[in-house]
Protein backbone atom coordinates (compact mmCIF):
# COMPACT_ATOMS: atom_id res chain seq x y z
CA UNK A 1 0.00 0.00 0.00
CA UNK A 2 0.88 3.37 -0.39
CA UNK A 3 0.18 6.11 1.59
CA UNK A 4 0.06 9.86 1.18
CA UNK A 5 -0.36 12.32 4.07
CA UNK A 6 -2.16 15.98 3.32
CA UNK A 7 -3.65 18.39 5.37
CA UNK A 8 -0.42 20.71 6.96
CA UNK A 9 -0.20 23.97 6.90
CA UNK A 10 -0.02 27.24 9.47
CA UNK A 11 -2.75 27.53 11.85
CA UNK A 12 -2.94 29.89 15.08
CA UNK A 13 -2.05 28.70 18.44
CA UNK A 14 -6.15 27.28 19.49
CA UNK A 15 -6.76 26.35 16.27
CA UNK A 16 -7.87 23.63 13.68
CA UNK A 17 -6.32 21.23 11.46
CA UNK A 18 -7.70 17.92 10.03
CA UNK A 19 -5.28 15.66 8.50
CA UNK A 20 -5.54 12.57 6.07
CA UNK A 21 -3.97 9.71 5.30
CA UNK A 22 -4.58 8.19 1.62
CA UNK A 23 -4.24 4.82 0.67
CA UNK A 24 -3.96 3.21 -2.62
CA UNK A 25 -5.05 -0.37 -3.50
CA UNK A 26 -8.29 -2.13 -2.46
CA UNK A 27 -6.44 -3.49 0.92
CA UNK A 28 -6.47 -0.11 2.32
CA UNK A 29 -9.12 -1.11 4.55
CA UNK A 30 -7.46 -4.70 6.14
CA UNK A 31 -4.48 -2.08 7.39
CA UNK A 32 -4.27 -0.64 11.08
CA UNK A 33 -2.94 3.18 10.44
CA UNK A 34 -1.10 5.21 12.69
CA UNK A 35 -0.27 8.93 13.06
CA UNK A 36 3.37 9.55 14.41
CA UNK A 37 5.03 13.07 14.56
CA UNK A 38 8.58 14.40 14.06
CA UNK A 39 9.38 17.97 15.37
CA UNK A 40 12.93 19.29 14.83
CA UNK A 41 15.25 18.22 16.64
CA UNK A 42 13.30 15.31 18.33
CA UNK A 43 12.41 11.86 17.63
CA UNK A 44 9.76 10.78 16.00
CA UNK A 45 6.76 10.17 18.56
CA UNK A 46 3.02 8.74 18.69
CA UNK A 47 0.31 10.84 18.48
CA UNK A 48 -3.08 8.16 17.35
CA UNK A 49 -3.76 5.13 15.34
CA UNK A 50 -6.83 3.12 14.64
CA UNK A 51 -7.45 -0.31 13.80
CA UNK A 52 -8.09 -1.64 10.44
CA UNK A 53 -12.38 -1.72 11.15
CA UNK A 54 -12.30 1.80 12.91
CA UNK A 55 -13.49 -0.26 16.37
CA UNK A 56 -10.19 0.69 18.23
CA UNK A 57 -8.01 3.98 18.82
CA UNK A 58 -5.67 5.12 20.87
CA UNK A 59 -3.91 8.60 21.34
CA UNK A 60 -1.13 9.94 22.97
CA UNK A 61 -1.45 11.63 26.11
CA UNK A 62 -0.35 14.74 24.64
CA UNK A 63 -3.12 15.07 22.52
CA UNK A 64 -5.82 12.91 24.06
CA UNK A 65 -8.87 15.26 24.23
CA UNK A 66 -7.99 17.60 21.55
CA UNK A 67 -8.38 14.96 18.55
CA UNK A 68 -10.22 12.39 17.24
CA UNK A 69 -9.83 9.74 14.59
CA UNK A 70 -11.92 7.92 12.01
CA UNK A 71 -11.73 6.60 9.03
CA UNK A 72 -13.76 5.80 5.86
CA UNK A 73 -12.62 2.92 3.76
CA UNK A 74 -14.79 3.53 0.56
CA UNK A 75 -12.37 6.08 -0.21
CA UNK A 76 -8.76 5.01 1.75
CA UNK A 77 -8.91 7.34 4.05
CA UNK A 78 -8.12 7.83 7.42
CA UNK A 79 -8.50 11.36 9.16
CA UNK A 80 -6.83 12.79 12.17
CA UNK A 81 -8.86 15.95 13.53
CA UNK A 82 -7.10 18.31 15.36
CA UNK A 83 -8.40 20.87 17.81
CA UNK A 84 -6.93 23.40 20.38
CA UNK A 85 -3.11 23.29 18.80
CA UNK A 86 -0.29 24.39 20.39
CA UNK A 87 3.25 25.41 19.23
CA UNK A 88 4.72 21.66 20.83
CA UNK A 89 2.01 20.19 17.80
CA UNK A 90 4.27 21.48 15.38
CA UNK A 91 5.92 18.87 13.47
CA UNK A 92 5.91 16.96 10.10
CA UNK A 93 3.55 14.49 10.76
CA UNK A 94 3.11 11.13 9.19
CA UNK A 95 1.22 8.47 8.74
CA UNK A 96 1.64 4.70 8.58
CA UNK A 97 -0.31 1.24 7.85
CA UNK A 98 0.08 -2.20 9.98
CA UNK A 99 -0.48 -5.04 7.74
CA UNK A 100 -2.64 -7.81 8.25
CA UNK A 101 -5.98 -6.71 10.10
CA UNK A 102 -4.67 -5.76 13.44
CA UNK A 103 -6.97 -5.44 16.21
CA UNK A 104 -5.38 -3.60 18.55
CA UNK A 105 -3.72 -0.39 18.11
CA UNK A 106 0.35 0.05 18.41
CA UNK A 107 2.24 2.99 19.58
CA UNK A 108 5.77 1.56 18.54
CA UNK A 109 6.87 2.52 15.03
CA UNK A 110 8.34 -0.62 14.39
CA UNK A 111 4.64 -2.17 14.20
CA UNK A 112 3.97 -0.58 11.16
CA UNK A 113 5.10 -2.14 7.61
CA UNK A 114 4.71 0.95 5.28
CA UNK A 115 5.12 4.73 5.60
CA UNK A 116 4.00 7.94 3.72
CA UNK A 117 5.41 11.16 3.20
CA UNK A 118 4.97 14.04 5.79
CA UNK A 119 3.02 16.59 6.33
CA UNK A 120 3.92 19.89 8.03
CA UNK A 121 1.98 21.16 10.52
CA UNK A 122 3.41 24.63 12.13
CA UNK A 123 1.53 26.24 14.99
CA UNK A 124 2.31 29.76 15.38
CA UNK A 125 0.57 33.15 16.00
Amino acid sequence: VQLQASGGGLVQPGGSLRLSCSGSGRTFSSFGIGWFRQAPGKEREFVAAITWNGGSSDFADSVKGRCTLFRDNFVNTVYLQMNSLKADDTAVYFCAAEKDRPTLTHTSARMYDYWGQGTLVTVSS
